[in-house]
């Protein structure tokens, strides 16, 4: 690898050359690499299998020496060009082969390792909230185009806002009470039909907020059994569920989450429609179609039992619909409300909840531009399905996909046993309390690179080369939070900080390691160059390559940084 420069143009008249390193193996690598080489010019497959268990961390009994040979053929295939003579990556690694293969080390667990055999309630399940807007809450288009979009990414629960036509003979997809434009129900169905289980097999769950009579119930049910077919799951007998199946009963599955109507009823309360518009709660359906709802009473049944996860929101008092009974349920509250519940009723009420039934929380109905909430809020108390609007490219949305990630990125992540289970001495976990430190997370910021070959020579500045920094948070519990960054790197475009930080962790089970680089600009805001969010108890040990994706969660082409990982 040698080195390049640029030029700049300054002030129109004349030019500026930056010299521009390749960027060589930081020190802490020369040193892995002497330790197992033992100080040779080329690391052995033996030497190469001892990197791997000892330093990365992985499982000896799944790394065998066969295994580290398999690698290196691959990683030789991959980079043919990369050592003097193709035979030479077969023996070993050289250190400048070695420093290239750590660019390949992806720094999470990609399999799903979690169990999959309890009830959907013991798992955090990816949540989308009004998932066919294509932007804003008031006037944005509907669709089924972010609806697969969300799918693709591994999101299993969609939202779906159920409305007459103008004519009151079809149902479609809209934010109700807005300039928003529908999309129609048979659409996103077919779409979700296709696109459900692309990232996983496991269960898509779609959550209706029905406004609709009886008739067009009806209609919505023959839809929803044309359209799915055997892939529908609903409970063979008609009475409500004491336990909701586990996610791995439901593979390719799709499931129903709805209020069930009431005899006589014209449509589902809409009270979560009432705040999301910002509506004083007229009702949705009129009074003249009291008369039709006792004509179709007969067909409403058909679209009860479609319902697997009966759903409802508070009524009355909140300690009252948190109250645990013999059936299973789906309880929605908005994320004030999940705040003053947590404040007024205390973690134990919620707690005792979530072990059993599905708390949703959803974003307030302020939240016009399709912002979001910390997600934390909802995790820390429990609540399985923490909807969020997905065509947001807020930092909030970003921890939502790096808490996505874990468990293979199949869309259920299992909850630790403290937000199901009570303590030793009987006690409630209580995010606000501070507890003894479980592990410490020592991370090092060795360097970056790859922003030279995915961007223009002039994105960041007009005359010089970028002025990276990295910027490294915690968010999890309060406790946990902090931030830390590295120093400013002048004039760089593969910055190498070698900078180390440390974050001691009470309940690393939600803690998530949330990066972002940032470029440095005197008289504007600092420019973004990258961001990830991963899950700290998915972390790998040892020297890894972190991809960085853009705003929208895109991965970048080239960009990395190499980092180190250490619990201790």
């Amino acid at each position: 690898m040698g080195d390049s420069s640029y030029n700049y143009k300054m002030f129109k008249c004349f030019n500026r050359k930056f010299k521009a390193s390749e960027g060589g193996p930081p020190p802490d690598v020369k040193a892995i690499f002497s330790k197992f080489a033992r100080d040779g010019d080329l690391m052995s497959v033996d030497q190469f299998r001892s990197f791997l268990v000892e330093h990365q961390g992985e499982p000896a009994d799944a790394v065998t020496l066969s295994d580290a040979h398999r690698i290196l053929q691959e990683f030789s295939r991959r980079h043919p060009g990369e050592a003097a003579h193709h035979h030479q990556q077969v023996r070993g690694l050289t250190l400048e082969d070695f420093f290239n293969f750590l660019f390949l080390e992806e720094p999470m667990k990609k399999q799903i390792h979690h169990d999959m055999t309890a009830p959907i309630s013991h798992y955090f399940i990816y949540t989308g909230h009004n998932s066919y807007l294509t932007g804003n809450q008031l006037s944005s288009d509907c669709s089924d185009v972010p609806i697969i979009k969300a799918l693709e990414k591994g999101v299993k629960v969609i939202e779906l806002d159920l409305w007459p036509n103008s004519a009151k003979d079809d149902v479609q997809v809209l934010h109700g009470r807005t300039l928003t434009t529908p999309v129609t129900l048979v659409k996103c169905l077919k779409s979700i039909k296709e696109h459900a289980f692309v990232k996983s097999p496991y269960p898509v769950v779609i959550t209706f907020e029905d406004h609709l009579t009886p008739k067009l119930q009806a209609r919505v049910a023959e839809m929803v059994i044309q359209t799915f077919g055997d892939t529908l799951y609903y409970p063979e007998a008609e009475d409500q569920m004491v336990e909701f199946p586990s996610p791995e009963s439901l593979k390719n599955r799709i499931i129903i989450s709805t209020k069930p109507p009431k005899e006589g009823s014209g449509s589902k309360d809409s009270s979560e429609e009432d705040e999301k518009s910002g509506s004083d709660g007229e009702p949705a359906i009129d009074k003249a179609n009291a008369a039709e709802a006792k004509s179709f009473q007969q067909s409403a049944p058909e679209y009860k039992r479609l319902i697997t996860i009966h759903a409802g929101k508070p009524s009355g008092e909140l300690k009252d619909a948190l109250a645990v009974g013999d059936k299973v349920r789906r309880l929605s509250l908005s994320e004030q409300k999940l705040e003053k519940a947590a404040e007024d009723h205390g973690t134990d009420v919620l707690r005792w909840f979530t072990s059993k039934n599905i708390l949703r929380v959803y974003p307030k109905g302020t939240r016009f531009t399709s912002g979001n909430y910390k997600p934390h809020v909802g995790w820390m108390h429990g609540a399985q399905m923490v909807a969020f609007n997905m065509q947001g490219n807020d930092k909030y949305n970003w921890l939502m996909h790096g808490m996505f990630r874990a468990n293979g990125g199949c869309g259920y992540v299992k909850k630790p046993d403290f937000l199901m289970h009570k303590g030793p001495n009987d006690e409630v976990f209580d995010p606000k309390k501070t507890l003894t430190v479980k592990k410490t997370l020592k991370m090092k910021v060795y360097m970056g690179t790859g922003w030279h070959l995915d961007f223009s020579r002039t994105h960041f500045d007009s005359f010089s080369p970028p002025d990276f920094y990295t910027k490294v948070y915690i968010v999890g519990v309060p406790a946990d939070c902090g931030k830390q960054k590295t120093k400013i790197i002048e004039d760089e475009w593969i910055p190498v900080w070698d900078e180390e930080f440390t974050f001691p962790l009470t309940i690393p089970e939600l803690a998530v390691l949330r990066i972002e680089v940032r470029e440095y600009d005197r008289s504007e805001k600092d420019d973004f160059g990258g961001q990830n969010c991963l899950p700290v108890s998915e972390l790998k040990p040892g020297i890894r390559a972190v991809p960085l994706y853009d705003k929208k969660g895109e991965k970048f082409k080239s960009v990395k940084l190499l980092m180190r990982f250490q619990f201790v």
